[in-house]
């Protein structure tokens, strides 16, 4: 696979962002859980809040509304071209928008209120670095919270098109999967532990949506954004043909073009510094 990713891996390295491709894709999930990760943060009105690996602030957005006119929400991105998508949309004056890598946080000690991270821990090179700077930002007794996909089989959008490109391309079979990679609540519970939060708690969320047809899904794939649509794009038409036609007959085993109706699993875990 070719692929050279910008920082963050939504990206082709030097394109824009594809803000649409990216909602429809990512962003239409991630919203379902944003206002259960705020809440397992203890956001509160006033907090100074820090939204790790932001995006295009979807749980930045449920954060301001409740951190309200006296608060601050951090929208923090590796990916400067995701931040101008969370600058357009959110356009509020209690949103900063930073450049940076969440395994060096560019803040000083006891900063924040609350830390979120929204369905991005598990693409961090090192898992450990990020929440021990997670909690180093926050202040005393204040809450981190994160958001990760659960199993493949448990969030069929993605692990269904994993599978199938996998097949073909079967040495990036890893990054693939990194979407999966934190299924495990024990495994979640003992990284908390070790980056020394307290009073851990890890619970499963589960959500339902309805795409309106198979087409409706897989344009965004087409796109090219997110780490497993750029892979697919490397492929050869044929083999692209064929992941279709296999995620389709996976996702839809009618074979026809109506209703997706797809239910998607998270864990959200928090701790206190």
């Amino acid at each position: 696979m070719n692929t050279s990713f910008a920082p963050g891996l939504h990206i082709a390295a030097e394109r824009a962002a594809d803000m649409s491709a990216y909602d429809r894709y990512i962003g239409r999930w991630s919203r379902l859980f944003a206002p259960a990760l705020v809440a397992a943060a203890e956001v509160a009105p006033g907090s100074r809040v820090l939204d790790v690996s932001t995006g295009t602030g979807e749980a930045a957005l449920p954060a301001l509304g409740t951190a309200g006119r006296e608060g601050l929400v951090v929208g923090l991105d590796i990916a400067p071209a995701m931040l101008i998508g969370a600058r357009q949309r959110l356009n509020d004056p209690s949103f900063c928008a930073v450049a940076a890598d969440g395994q060096a946080l560019p803040f000083d000690d006891a900063s924040f209120d609350a830390v979120l991270c929204q369905l991005g821990l598990q693409f961090f090179p090192n898992l450990a670095r990020g929440l021990t700077e997670f909690r180093r930002v926050l202040r005393y007794r204040r809450c981190a919270a994160v958001c990760v996909v659960s199993t493949p089989e448990r969030a069929p959008m993605w692990g269904v098109l994993a599978a199938a490109l996998a097949r073909y391309l079967p040495a990036q079979r890893e990054l693939l999967h990194l979407t999966f990679a934190l299924a495990e609540a024990d495994q979640l519970q003992s990284m908390f532990d070790a980056a020394g939060f307290r009073d851990v708690r890890v619970e499963r969320l589960r959500r339902e949506d309805t795409i309106g047809s198979f087409d409706e899904y897989w344009d965004p794939i087409e796109a090219a954004m997110g780490s497993m649509p750029q892979a697919y794009k490397t492929l050869p038409e044929a083999d692209r043909c064929a992941v279709r036609e296999e995620v389709k007959a996976r996702l839809s085993p009618s074979g026809s073009n109506g209703p997706l109706t797809m239910s998607l699993e998270v864990l959200i875990a928090a701790g206190s510094a």
